[in-house]
């Protein structure tokens, strides 16, 4: 159980050690009020967040935003759901269909971006509260949804910022295509996210028991450009065989390298390991760069932007009893703000950002370099004037014609939800090769994307989505774009090297909601997530596109004609059964079957998007509405009691089959409870009709008292009754009915989206064709064959006994 405990600093000076932690922790963290938990006592919790019940739709999703700052130590996600699924089922089930759970750092996650929509998919479930993190930066990974998910991560495994978990119920193109109906199962969830942390920032640990030595530095310049001198703070500190040290180090901006170095006087034979990591506790296991420091530096090329942790462990010690005695020295590159390379002779170029005015569409930007050599007043820039024309690089091997050029990019947090658009357009062929970093430089053998040529390129991986690709044109852009600092190298040749035509290249980056505008295939829509900390956007498309970008043509352009022409014209079935009621003078079923007709074809008229009259809205609710209201209507027709019971019965349906059309119209569960309604209406039509007539035999109260004759009279009514019901409909037509109806029911059941138009227009000549079957075997109404109306007798005949052959005496007593 958590204790809410309110400190103020005067009480920090007078309380135990205790609460001093905590005092200095609200020093640190600028707050003197938090929750803490009672074990352990040097972590606290930062965030919680409770999500309620949350229900999604076939092909829905939803992502949960979790900030972690750098002090914490866990995080932890509970989800609980209704989703039934083992192990077994996930290995059968279509995979695009799998309700699954996705993770992703920086930036949302998109399983079905582009063509590698299952490369992240893990069949196994998660066990243990343990997700394979490897690679989460630039990928995702994602998981079958379970009943129950537990995930715990740590500071040992991940990186403070921003965290993204994605709940999907169905990937692929189909995802965010416009659709009328979705058919298929839906789950339920619930789920809470809570985040520790450490009270100080000496410790660190999933447990906030590991001590953590932050370095002292110091700038100096050199010809090279600034070097950054760090060294722990006890030069003469020692380490047992069976320990460890942990050191950390803070990089505010983009530096060209980090050299660790190590003093001692011990044995060279000693290996002591330096294991590096960005923004997390490294470990033998999992760390970014190691290397036996003992022998020789470990050398960090273009370290990322942040925290970096260092963990220094002894190996193969002679001696157990032994301490190892060190110094460690850190040694940090940075060149001028304009500068770049290990000899700073490269171009940099800080781009400056210039917001988009437009309300409607929330943070779009383009770029543009903050530079004496060009001008600009558009989103593209010349690229010649601004290259570097040294070819001096970090590798002998290098040849002496490259150069590179680097342009900075700052994404703020709340961009993370749309695209970087990276574009060259050229007059001559395109020589130059392009690479993105995330927090450092690229160079040519590290990088999170690139584009060389029209064949080597990051095009298989999960955000990156190459559009254009020529001699003299390039385009591309990265999806989902991490907030933070961005990194653009171009490798090209020098101006030297180049031949006497001079090319025109412009470049222009920019940030975008939506990739090439969803293709002109959709809509660009903003949505903000579960916690409503950030927004993201998404396409959402026509009826023939898909992707998550609309580029994807799920249905062509004759074969979107044909499902157009199969869903309005199948409504054309209305006719038989209003023509029948017409000709029968039932005006009332008349006008609804026409108008049920009519209003099924204007609203899929607008569905496919050929033509809208009304609203969307107004359109669906009219074709349900109506639709329930003539299956019904026809059940209740084929009685035979009077108009006055007639209106009653049909204003009691038409309110409930209202309130059905406007909440949740397109269930599958309607057709079930509309034929039930119906059924219940002819029910109540048939005991109306049925006490109507029993009520006009008179009956003495002598015959009551006759058991003899009160069983005669019951199975004389039963035999006539019996004999009634089959006079009372046509049995060939009441079969077809039923027949059509079980038709309309299997189609509306095998509906999917791929298939929906055939089998909905299915749907329409069943469900007209059923209610005019079930007009026709009506026998009051004319012969459906010839038009000529049938005699019928419907009488429930008394007795023999009772019937007016028998004497009755003066005073009305039976003889």
């Amino acid at each position: 159980m958590e204790k809410k405990i309110n400190y103020s600093i005067p009480g920090c000076l007078y309380s135990n050690q205790f609460y001093f932690f905590i005092c200095i922790g609200c020093l640190v963290f600028g707050c003197c009020s938090y929750e803490t938990n009672a074990v352990p006592y040097d972590s606290f919790t930062i965030s919680s967040f409770t999500y309620g019940r949350t229900v999604l739709r076939p092909y829905d999703w939803r992502y949960i935003r979790v900030d972690l700052p750098t002090w914490f130590s866990s995080m932890t996600l509970s989800l609980e759901s209704d989703v039934n699924l083992d192990k077994k089922s996930i290995m059968i089930v279509d995979k695009n269909n799998l309700p699954m759970i996705c993770a992703r750092e920086g930036s949302p996650p998109l399983p079905d971006s582009y063509n590698t929509s299952l490369i992240g998919l893990e069949l196994d479930p998660i066990l243990n509260g343990s997700l394979a993190i490897e690679g989460l930066q630039f990928a995702e990974k994602c998981y079958p949804m379970q009943k129950k998910v537990m995930i715990r991560l740590t500071n040992e495994q991940i990186s403070p910022g921003v965290w993204y978990f994605g709940l999907f119920n169905g990937i692929g193109s189909t995802r965010t295509q416009s659709k009328m109906i979705n058919r298929g199962s839906g789950y339920s969830f619930t789920g809470n996210v809570s985040v520790e942390g450490c009270v100080s920032p000496s410790i660190s640990g999933q447990f906030c028991n590991q001590t953590v030595d932050h370095l002292s530095c110091v700038d100096q310049k050199s010809t090279q450009g600034i070097i950054t001198s760090c060294k722990n703070d006890f030069e003469g500190s020692c380490i047992d065989s069976n320990e460890s040290k942990l050191y950390s180090l803070d990089l505010l901006g983009i530096s060209e390298e980090i050299m660790i170095s190590l003093k001692s006087n011990n044995s060279s034979n000693t290996t002591l390991m330096c294991y590096a990591r960005h923004g997390a506790i490294p470990s033998s296991s999992t760390h970014d760069y190691s290397g036996n420091v003992n022998n020789a530096p470990l050398v960090i090329r273009s370290p990322k932007v942040g925290r970096w942790y260092f963990t220094i462990l002894p190996l193969n010690f002679s001696n157990e009893d032994t301490k190892f005695c060190y110094s460690l020295e850190w040694k940090l590159l940075r060149c001028p703000i304009n500068k770049a390379g290990l000899n700073c002779t490269w171009e940099r170029y800080t781009l400056q950002t210039i917001l988009r005015k437009n309300p409607s569409v929330p943070f779009e930007s383009y770029y543009l370099p903050v530079s004496d050599k060009i001008s600009s007043n558009s989103a593209n820039f010349l690229l010649e004037p601004l290259l570097s024309n040294s070819s001096q690089g970090q590798s002998q091997s290098q040849s002496q014609h490259i150069a590179w050029t680097y342009f900075l990019v700052d994404i703020p947090s709340g961009a993370a939800g749309g695209s970087i658009h990276i574009r060259l357009n050229s007059d001559t062929k395109i020589n130059h090769e392009l690479y993105a970093s995330y927090g450092g430089l690229p160079f040519e053998d590290k990088w999170d994307y690139f584009y060389a040529n029209s064949s080597s390129n990051s095009n298989g991986s999960m955000f990156f989505k190459l559009y254009a690709s020529d001699e003299k044109t390039i385009s591309f852009y990265i999806v989902y774009v991490r907030g933070g600092t961005w990194s653009f190298g171009i490798k090209h040749l020098t101006s030297s090297s180049k031949s006497q035509s001079q090319s025109q290249t412009t470049m222009s980056i920019s940030i975008e909601r939506c990739p090439r505008r969803c293709s002109s295939h959709g809509t660009c829509q903003n949505v903000v997530e579960m916690s409503g900390l950030s927004l993201y956007s998404y396409c959402s498309c026509d009826r023939d596109h898909g992707g998550f970008d609309c580029s994807v043509e799920i249905v062509s352009h004759q074969g979107h004609i044909w499902q157009s022409i199969s869903l309005i014209a199948s409504n054309a079935a209305f006719v038989f059964p209003a023509y029948w009621a017409l000709r029968q003078g039932a005006f009332a079923e008349w006008v609804l079957y026409t108008c049920s007709g009519i209003s099924s074809g204007l609203y899929h008229a607008c569905d496919v998007g050929t033509w809208c009259v009304l609203s969307y809205k107004v359109l669906q609710f009219m074709d349900f509405w109506l639709s329930f209201m003539a299956v019904v209507g026809t059940f209740v027709y084929v009685t035979d009691i009077d108009e006055g019971s007639k209106r009653t019965i049909h204003t009691v349906v038409a309110i409930v089959t209202a309130l059905m059309a406007m909440n949740g119209p397109t269930s599958s569960s309607n057709i079930v409870l509309v034929i039930a309604i119906g059924a219940t209406g002819l029910l109540v039509g048939l005991l109306i009709e049925f006490f109507t007539h029993y009520r006009r035999f008179p009956f003495s109260a002598e015959l009551f008292l006759n058991m003899l004759h009160r069983w005669q009279m019951v199975k004389e009514w039963c035999r006539n009754l019996i004999k009634t019901i089959l006079k009372r409909f046509q049995w060939f037509f009441v079969i077809a009915g039923f027949a059509a109806l079980t038709m309309a029911a299997i189609s509306w059941s095998l509906e999917s989206t791929n298939s929906y138009w055939f089998w909905h227009s299915m749907w329409h000549v069943s469900i007209y064709v059923s209610s005019f079957f079930f007009l026709c075997s009506k026998v009051k109404a004319m012969n459906c064959a010839n038009g000529e109306p049938e005699n019928r007798t419907y009488e429930l005949t008394r007795q023999d006994s009772l019937s007016g052959s028998q004497d009755l005496g003066e005073n009305g007593r039976v003889r």
